[in-house]
């Protein structure tokens, strides 16, 4: 069996900030970070040194301005190491909180060697869950600072006095629910499920989509006193009884019940962990109902928010490329463009179902809510080829765009105010100029890229003296012979400046408020015969949140 030799982490600077080693003589933290470094960027998770002694698997993760690197000298499942790099991150932004920096791991190496200790003992990956780390570390509080630095006078232990066994820690005899704290108390009881989907979008040049995925994660909030056991029903765009065919790859926490699961796909039954946490993750398929013949398959049949365009080789010489944007106004509804709201939910009783939200009281449905999405950070990236040397022109119906000559890409942003102004359709019309022309090819090239031209300094003395009927006989000759090479001149700078059109575009923006693959909650109920702990007066607040996040995830390829 593989064993975790040692775990690194270093700052935005590459400078080491811990080492902690678990087992063995593992490569030192310095000697190790440049072997990493050489290899060039994006760099996978998984690197094999074959050069060192002994050859070491090296495990990365980047979070943050923070680097985590664990070695192995031995056979180890990488997912495995993978893993429980994750989860330190989330155990160190569970217990310093978020987000996670090096001056919070600087001054906190005390919890720090706490908790690299009980995650992982001699190697061998131990307990990795917040709420059963809390019950073994010691993490002190604000008083326990402030009465540690004051010499209290201690109680005298006279002579013959019994001393009292020290109670043994429950976890010891091994916890039934080790994901969860016991005694759990809290003064405000609220449920919370945010599901969240990632969209991953490529479409051809004529915008027929190509492939179209979802991929989803419900991040669930318990605040609840005692130990309740909560069921979570998810429905589909067409009900429950296509769930499982809809949902594909789906992973869950360790407190789900997988034969409940199983019996009844979109039925999650579990005792959830105190405080917020990944409930299940997901992946949806958008293009399972349509034949890979289908030619009439588009953008729009997507249903997409906002759809993509771009148009080039425009303009007389082919240098102009256009991007059009699309809004969908009756996706979003007449309350798109007021202000956004909480968007949570409003709850019901004890066992029963989630609420309805304001809309459903008698008012308007607040913008953010299932009932009326809102659209916002709205941002088109158009990766420019490396022989465009600037871009002249730049031509914007709304928004503001800038172009990065160093990164070779142009980026447009449109603000929610902008957004919220009713318009549907955004356009960005962008003038290309190309690389400075080598030998003298083209005597009329712009130096300077803005439109400027060529200035011509030079004069003919000797044309200045010529007789009139001499000069119209050489304009004659002069202007067809013009005429020839301007014309296999354009069609030498039209086929350049096709060389200089972008290939793709990509679409970032976020909607709340609505989810891409159709699926909900249905409803949050807690099943009070098999909770233990609970108040029979007690009534939790419950509420639903959903967004989609698009990430450069819609993509079009010119």
């Amino acid at each position: 069996m593989g064993l975790i030799e040692a775990l690194h982490i270093y700052d935005e600077h590459n400078s080491l900030i811990l080492t902690h080693v678990y087992t063995g003589r593992p490569i030192s933290a310095n000697h190790l970070l440049p072997l990493y470094l050489e290899r060039p960027a994006p760099r996978p998770p998984l690197l094999y040194l074959p050069n060192t002694n002994p050859p070491t698997l090296v495990f990365s993760l980047t979070h943050g301005n923070l680097l985590f690197i664990a070695t192995s000298s031995t056979e180890i499942e990488p997912l495995l190491v993978i893993e429980f790099l994750h989860r330190v991150v989330d155990v160190f932004e569970d217990f310093l909180g978020a987000p996670l920096i090096a001056q919070k791991i600087e001054s906190s190496y005390d919890i720090i060697l706490q908790l690299l200790t009980e995650m992982c003992d001699a190697g061998i990956v131990n307990i990795t869950e917040p709420n059963a780390l809390r019950d073994l570390v010691e993490v002190e509080g604000f008083m326990g600072k402030l009465l540690g630095n004051l010499n209290l006078p201690t109680k005298p232990n006279f002579a013959g006095a019994s001393v009292p066994a020290l109670t043994q820690s429950p976890l010891h005899t091994g916890p039934a629910l080790p994901w969860r704290r016991a005694n759990v108390r809290h003064t405000s009881n609220e449920l919370y499920a945010d599901v969240i989907e990632t969209l991953k979008v490529t479409l051809a040049p004529s915008g027929r989509p190509i492939s179209a995925f979802a991929n989803g994660t419900i991040a669930f909030t318990c605040k609840v006193s005692g130990v309740p056991d909560i069921v979570v029903t998810l429905t589909g765009p067409s009900g429950k009884h296509n769930l499982r065919d809809l949902i594909e790859l789906p992973v869950f926490h360790p407190c789900v019940r997988m034969a409940k699961w199983s019996e009844q796909p979109g039925v999650l039954s579990f005792v959830p962990p105190d405080g917020r946490f990944t409930l299940a993750g997901y992946e949806v398929d958008l293009l399972p109902h349509f034949e890979s013949g289908d030619l009439n398959l588009t953008a729009k049949s997507l249903k997409l928010p906002v759809t993509l365009e771009v148009n080039n080789c425009l303009g007389p010489s082919g240098a102009d490329f256009e991007v059009r944007l699309t809004v969908n106004r009756a996706f979003f509804g007449a309350a798109s463009g007021g202000s956004s709201s909480s968007g949570r939910l409003t709850g019901g009783g004890g066992g029963g179902g989630i609420g309805r939200g304001i809309g459903a009281m008698g008012g308007a449905a607040h913008s953010g809510t299932a009932a009326s999405p809102l659209l916002q950070e709205l941002t088109v990236t158009v990766p420019l080829p490396q022989d465009v040397r600037n871009i002249s022109e730049i031509r914007t119906s709304r928004g503001d765009a800038t172009y990065n000559p160093g990164h070779r890409f142009l980026e447009w942003c449109i603000s929610d105010k902008e957004l919220s102004g009713g318009a549907s359709i955004f356009t960005m019309r962008c003038t290309v100029v190309g690389q400075m022309a080598d030998n003298g090819e083209d005597e009329n090239a712009d130096p300077t890229g803005f439109g400027f031209g060529k200035p011509d300094y030079s004069y003919d003395v000797e044309s200045a003296y010529q007789s009139s009927a001499v000069s119209k006989g050489k304009s004659t000759e002069k202007t067809e012979k013009s005429g020839d090479e301007r014309d296999a001149l354009a069609k030498k700078i039209a086929a350049q400046n096709k060389l200089l059109m972008p290939n793709s575009a990509s679409l970032s923006f976020t909607v709340r408020g609505w989810l891409a693959s159709g699926v909900k909650v249905e409803s949050i109920v807690i099943d009070p015969r098999k909770s233990r702990g609970l108040s029979e007066t007690m009534k939790p607040y419950k509420g639903v949140k959903y967004l989609t996040v698009s990430k450069r995830g819609i993509e079009i390829r010119c």
